[in-house]
């Protein structure tokens, strides 16, 4: 199995931005790359279809083309946590099935990048989180922090939860989300000197999440302990 699982310390903290991101970075390298989006609740209907920006930026940003239905298995309309937007369309996430197109996906490319939903403990149904799901994939994990107010608690805390799971953090992204934060500097240099996982990039505030992925700032040289650069 190789590729990463991307989360974050919340939702809207840039986890699509930074996976495309890795995604490009990687096909730069002369790999195949795919991304996967398992779960994604607020998507529009076009026609018959639920579509989900997040999940055209992955497959936008993918060099191997792969069916959508594999990509982002589970797709729902509301933009709300994922287990109430599933129950409320009377259907049970399972892993098993997250599990299979996974594993479709890494045969078709030689990267596959995970873009969990929400934060790490995000319910995903009754008794399955994004947590358990990271752990049914066994992907080292990339943790982007969303750089406001709180952020330090946030992000320790769930590098706490990546580590307790037994997975690997592989690297952190610090994105400035909040062009007004105070000492952000200081936050990130907070957070390098606990994190036990490099920092791959400290991305400055954008002002849209359309721009374009910055992947010429994303340092995967320190990835190489994964054997996606192997």
């Amino acid at each position: 199995m190789r590729g990463f699982f991307v989360t974050g310390t919340d939702t809207g903290v840039g986890k699509t931005f930074v996976a495309c991101a890795l995604l490009h970075a990687f096909a730069n390298r002369g790999l195949r790359t795919v991304g996967m989006k398992p779960i994604a609740a607020g998507a529009v209907l076009a026609g018959t279809r639920l579509l989900n920006d997040d999940v055209a930026a992955l497959r936008a940003a993918s060099s191997v083309s792969a069916p959508e239905d594999l990509v982002n298995p589970y797709r729902f309309g509301p933009a709300i946590a994922p287990h109430i937007a599933a129950a409320e369309a009377g259907v049970e996430i399972e892993d098993e099935r997250l599990k299979r197109a996974y594993v479709e996906l890494a045969g078709l490319a030689d990267c596959v990048i995970v873009e969990g939903a929400g934060g790490f403990r995000v319910p995903l149904g009754d008794r399955l989180d994004m947590r358990d799901l990271a752990v049914r994939l066994g992907l080292p994990v990339i943790l982007v922090v969303g750089l406001r107010l709180g952020c330090l608690n946030h992000a320790l805390l769930t590098a706490e939860s990546v580590e307790s799971a037994g997975l690997q953090l592989a690297g952190w992204v610090a994105n400035r989300i909040d062009p007004d934060m105070a000492r952000a500097d200081e936050n990130v240099q907070a957070l390098q000197t606990r994190l036990r996982a490099p920092l791959l990039a400290h991305i400055p505030y954008c002002g849209t999440k359309d721009a374009a992925p910055p992947e010429w700032k994303l340092d995967i040289d320190l990835l190489d302990a994964s054997p996606v650069l192997r």
